[in-house]
């Protein structure tokens, strides 16, 4: 009995790369949602917070300093990440842009939103561009061009420079910063890895103000 290896079919992967994207849709919509109700509650949350904490004068200062730090902290992480996306997205379009692919634009946005994911974004824009950039030119010397400029590029700064300003804007050294990566990206997946400085942010918060927690924020902390 000879036994038939089934045909390859593209439309299967097809249909389950189109399953990734609506359920990556679906909970980005449910992110924004839920963001919009936070926002929309103004202090709400915060006030019921500090009741929660205790009827005492003490613990309530407390809390609402912990509350203020981690405002204070992702406050700086969004503009931090902000602006080193852009100069990303803009040194890599303008380097795809002088290769001559044909989406650079796209790809330079792409490569800036991406920045967003410490350490795995270069992984990601990298090993995408090399795929595009085979189809466009056919041709490995082009191809391996393309990627390892974009790899340097988005590297230099994702390996480098923002770890280190997302530790300074947290206050926490880039090895707790890549632990965390690793345990919430294994957690949560995707958005485990987009999430993960900012929830190390909110630890962090607490453990310096929670005398309970001070080993926490000893080995979080720089």
């Amino acid at each position: 009995m000879q036994v038939v290896e089934p045909a390859f079919n593209a439309s299967d992967y097809l249909w389950l790369g189109s399953m990734g994207a609506v359920g990556f849709l679906g909970q980005l919509v449910m992110i924004f949602f839920l963001v919009y109700f936070l926002l929309s509650g103004g202090d709400l949350y915060k006030r019921k917070l500090v009741r929660i904490a205790g009827p005492t004068l003490s613990r309530r200062k407390v809390t609402v300093k912990i509350l203020d730090d981690i405002s204070e902290q992702i406050a700086r992480f969004l503009i931090t990440q902000i602006a080193t996306s852009a100069v990303v997205g803009a040194f890599t379009a303008a380097a795809l842009w002088w290769f001559g692919l044909d989406s650079w634009l796209f790809w330079g946005i792409m490569a800036g939103v991406l920045n967003s994911i410490p350490y795995f974004g270069p992984v990601i824009v990298s090993g995408a561009l090399g795929v595009v950039a085979f189809l466009q030119f056919g041709t490995i010397g082009r191809t391996l061009a393309i990627t390892g400029v974009a790899f340097a590029i988005t590297s230099l700064e994702g390996f480098l420079i923002t770890p280190a300003l997302m530790g300074k804007a947290a206050g926490m050294n880039p090895a707790a910063i890549f632990v965390g990566l690793l345990f919430w990206g294994w957690l949560w997946g995707m958005w485990g890895v987009v999430l993960a400085v900012p929830m190390m942010m909110l630890i962090k918060s607490v453990c310096d103000h929670v005398e309970d927690f001070s080993a926490g924020a000893e080995l979080l902390g720089e």
